[in-house]
């Protein structure tokens, strides 16, 4: 076999690796994003959470965030977004202000940062549900 023929096959192998490696990725991604709309986030009773500050994350690929939720008296007076990767969800950033005003994790998703929005609200849930 010659040398042009063999370098060909090994770039007709490589884009063939390249093909399925992305397939695979594209599929992982939708069934992320389609577990995010899937998802439940569940209202925690505020009642049993004691003053302090708790912690929670979520995150699904390509979304995940970290929050910082501080209770008192049993209301929830400040959610910090510690972190957020987000792709183009920027505009669910509102929410932990949603969150305070409404004392409730069962706020409306931002319109286009969906899987953002569900993101931060259930590490917000996971924050008040599993008080350290």
């Amino acid at each position: 076999m010659g040398k042009g023929k063999k370098i060909l096959i090994g770039v007709g192998v490589l884009v063939l690796v390249l093909v399925v490696a992305f397939r695979v990725l594209v599929n992982r991604l939708e069934s992320n994003l389609e577990a995010l709309n899937n998802m439940t986030i569940e209202e925690v009773d505020l009642n049993t959470i004691k003053d302090g500050i708790y912690e929670g994350s979520y995150g699904s690929f390509p979304v995940s965030a970290t929050v910082e939720v501080t209770v008192k008296n049993h209301r929830i007076t400040e959610v910090e977004l510690v972190d957020h990767s987000n792709g183009q969800g920027q505009p669910a950033e509102v929410l932990p202000e949603k969150v305070v005003d409404s004392q409730s994790v069962k706020v409306d998703a931002i319109s286009g940062a969906t899987y953002s929005s569900r993101v931060i609200l259930k590490a917000i849930e996971t924050a008040l549900a599993n008080p350290q």
